[in-house]
């Protein structure tokens, strides 16, 4: 699974970066971020990892499952992140006080009882299609939606990278229905929306479908059906019959502070079988072509993606925005992009940011 460099890091020409243009128009959206790839997490070590202007501590135990705690020891505030597992039991670097599955305090470092409420504070967390998400919302309510499991395609692991840059989540989240900005920054001949967008409580489904070019190949169609969760996670189930390709993207941008982001994809491919061909043997060649293209897609993926990166590390969200014909429902999406902020009031107070 690889890694890409911090976008934002080392520009000191051009134009100002987001996160320190000023304050932010929007505050922290609530709901579940994407803190780590599965294969991130692994039994027996400890990760730290970003969320909204916090740290959360995240660790395996021998069962699989991932937990997700605030950082500091309830004792005299040492950062976890710092600490080990023993067993099952995280343990903080600072007097070895030791913290069960549950979070409860289960020994101190100088074998005398626990003292009372000394327990940690966890958070919810759901894996699922090879991430580790985290719920947070601005008002402490537990979750009342989740992310669910997608269908696996291919034979292959999936594929991911991690880039950080300025910006907001809801801008990646809003690209889905920002159907004018496929041909004009990523050079689709044409894109359509296949009808409405379809709003259902925390998620949405829109279809697009675009005109490509290719060499040898000529002009040919791409189906993509889009399912968004929230405003931190995106899977995109892309085809294109011309070739029996199909790809599986998922989107996951997640808010580390104040208009700054992490911003996560996965990415699986698979190619149809070959009508023509005895079924063996149409197996075989999907393999094939699927192991020898599926580096190259990626590529052209991550690039696809990285296209936006410029415009959202440098700008301003505009509320309200002066939409044209062909831009796509973005009036729409940002109706219902509202439920997952604080109210107007809330956020006033904190400065765009709420705590």
């Amino acid at each position: 699974m690889g890694f890409s460099r911090d976008y934002g890091r080392g520009i000191s020409e051009g134009p100002t970066p987001a996160d320190r243009a000023g304050t932010p128009a929007l505050p922290y959206p609530s709901g579940w971020s994407a803190l780590a790839f599965s294969g991130e997490v692994r039994a027996g070590a400890v990760l730290t990892r970003p969320l909204a202007g916090e740290d959360v501590v995240l660790y395996r135990l021998r069962t699989g499952a991932v937990r997700a705690v605030r950082p500091y020891c309830p004792h005299l505030g040492a950062h976890l992140g710092l600490g080990r597992l023993e067993g099952d039991d995280l343990v903080c670097p600072f007097h070895l006080f030791a913290f069960g599955p549950d979070g409860a305090c289960v020994r101190t470092g100088y074998g005398t009882p626990p003292p009372p409420r000394s327990g940690l504070e966890s958070l919810p967390v759901r894996e699922a299609n090879g991430a580790v998400f985290v719920w947070r919302h601005h008002d402490g309510r537990p979750p009342d939606w989740s992310i669910p499991d997608w269908h696996v395609i291919g034979h292959l692991p999936a594929r991911g990278v991690v880039w950080e840059l300025a910006g907001h989540v809801q801008e990646v989240i809003e690209n889905s229905v920002d159907v004018g900005h496929f041909a004009t920054l990523h050079g689709w001949k044409k894109a359509d929306v296949g009808g409405p967008v379809a709003y259902d409580g925390a998620g949405f489904h829109v279809s697009l479908r675009a005109q490509e070019s290719a060499p040898l190949l000529g002009d040919f169609t791409v189906e993509v059906e889009v399912d968004g969760y929230g405003l931190g996670c995106l899977h995109a189930d892309v085809y294109t019959s011309r070739v029996g390709l199909r790809m599986c993207t998922m989107v996951m941008p997640t808010a580390i502070g104040p208009n700054r982001m992490q911003f996560r994809q996965l990415n699986r491919i698979a190619f149809s079988q070959p009508g023509r061909l005895p079924g063996p043997l149409a197996r075989a060649v999907s393999r094939t072509a699927t192991r020898l293209l599926n580096r190259p897609i990626f590529r052209a993926s991550r690039e696809f993606t990285a296209a936006d990166f410029p415009v959202w590390h440098h700008k301003l969200y505009r509320q309200p925005p002066r939409l044209a014909h062909g831009d796509g429902p973005i009036g729409s999406f940002r109706h219902w992009a509202r439920r997952f902020y604080p109210p107007p009031e809330v956020a006033d107070e904190t400065g765009g940011q709420d705590s």
